[in-house]
Parts: C-alpha cells; sequence; structure tokens
C-alpha cells in the first residue's frame, strides 16, 4: 500500500505541470472518450464517466472540452476510436507490472512496451503473469494533519470502507474500499470537509518487492518510461523502495 502514496509523492514532486499538461490532457480526453462509448454519455448513469469528468475538472480541463470528449465517445462527434485492453510483465528485481492502455494502433503500442521493459531490465509477459497479484481498489490517501484516526475510520468505515491505515513515512492515512464503494466514500469524506490528496480507482498490489541501488533506479526509470508514453493510461508495480532512496533516485531519473 505505501508504495502508492510514495509513487504519488514521487511523481507530484518531479511534474513539471506546464510541459505535461498537454499529455495529461491527452490521457484524460481518451478516458472520457471511452467511457462515454462503453457506458452513455450520461455521467448520472455511468459512475466511469462522472469519475473521469472528476479527474478533468481536478486537472483544469476547461468545460468544452470535456464536452467535446463524451461526445465523441457517444457518436455525437467524429473520433478516433480507441481500443482498451493491459500488458502484463516484469520489472527489476522480479516486480510485478500491470499496464493499462488506450490505443488506436496495438501493434505500435506493444512494440513500444516490448522496448520500455527491455531498456530498463524488465520483460513483457503473458496476459495473467501478474494481473492475479493486485486487486482492483478504490484508494483515498488524507494527509495525517487532516483529521485524527479515529474519526477518518469512523468516517470511512460507516460509508462502506474495507480498511484505513496510517503510511507515517509519508504521514497520510490510506483509505481502501470496493470500487462499488468509492463513490459513498469520498462523499462521506467531502461532507466532512476532509480534503484528500488522491482519490482514485487503482490496481493495489497485494504483495510488495523491496528494491534497492540499481534496481530501484531502474525501476523508477521504467516507470516513468511508461508514465510518459502516449497510449498509457496507468501502470501499477508492486515495488517498495524507502522514501530517502526513491527521493534522490528520482532526482537522477
Amino acid at each position: 500500500m505505501s508504495g502508492h502514496s510514495k509513487w504519488h509523492s514521487i511523481k507530484h514532486k518531479k511534474a513539471k505541470e506546464d510541459a505535461k499538461r498537454g499529455k495529461v490532457f491527452t490521457k484524460l480526453i481518451r478516458e472520457l472518450t471511452v467511457s462515454a462509448r462503453l457506458g452513455g454519455g450520461d455521467p448520472s448513469m455511468n459512475p466511469r464517466l462522472r469519475g473521469a469528468i472528476d479527474r478533468a475538472k481536478a486537472e483544469n480541463m476547461p468545460a468544452e472540452n470535456i464536452d467535446r470528449a463524451i461526445k465523441k465517445g457517444t457518436g455525437e462527434l467524429e473520433g478516433v476510436r480507441y481500443e482498451e485492453f493491459s500488458y502484463e510483465g516484469y520489472g527489476p528485481g522480479g516486480t510485478a507490472v500491470l499496464v493499462e492502455v488506450m490505443t488506436d494502433n496495438r501493434n505500435r503500442c506493444a512494440a513500444e512496451l516490448r522496448h520500455i521493459f527491455s531498456k530498463n531490465n524488465g520483460n513483457l509477459g503473458e496476459n495473467g503473469c501478474v494481473s492475479w497479484l493486485f486487486e482492483k481498489k478504490g484508494y483515498v490517501v488524507v494527509p495525517r494533519d487532516m483529521i485524527d484516526e479515529d474519526a477518518l475510520m469512523e468516517i470511512a468505515l460507516d460509508a462502506g470502507a474495507d480498511d484505513v491505515s496510517e503510511d507515517q513515512e509519508e504521514q497520510v492515512f490510506e483509505v481502501t474500499c470496493s470500487t462499488g464503494s468509492f463513490p459513498a466514500v469520498k462523499d462521506a469524506l467531502k461532507a466532512k470537509d476532509v480534503a484528500w490528496l488522491t482519490a482514485e480507482i487503482t490496481m493495489i498490489p497485494k504483495t510488495t518487492v523491496k528494491l534497492a541501488g540499481k534496481d530501484a533506479q531502474q525501476m523508477l526509470r521504467l516507470m516513468e518510461s511508461m508514465e510518459d508514453a502516449d497510449d498509457v493510461q496507468n501502470v501499477y508495480a508492486n515495488f517498495d523502495i524507502p522514501k530517502k532512496v526513491m527521493e534522490s533516485l528520482a532526482e537522477s531519473v
């Protein structure tokens, strides 16, 4: 679990928002379009689309961009048709890596991911080789100074959360829940004015692999390269790198 909050923290600190905003918007537009195509353009009837809209608004995407992406998904406007699927593989030190993509060219995407894996001491695997090591969960990160742990636990568990844990190194609380309970947990926290750092549906590893030295450095490079790939929407891995080591390595990645 703590690997999630560490990685989010590093990404936020390293992010050059102005340079990356175009890439962030591209990924969000694909998610909005695919969500609308699969579940319809009404967010009240399409939880996935509702979540995509929330993330787009959090990134200050203009309302007209959001509306246009949704209309492309529903067919009201012409647009590229993206395929949605995942790749699995192994990173440095035997870590498990799960990559979710949306692409209009499957062959190009596979070749790029294979190159990223091999360049960073990893390899692309078969479908199913590592996905069993992850669980799809709702995940909310709350700053430790925002609320008392007992109070947070009462709010979250009453709303349907599975667990509330503390990451002392990151000074945050991590709330996990089923995907079905995720909207209710967010609504309950919002109603109590509890702000969060992260709130998302994610893949949480069941076990983690501790990394150090060269393996740790290659792992961070692999993650960065995957995040930067145009077709990649999300990348998950079960590495565990100490915060100080991760921050030190992040400067050179």
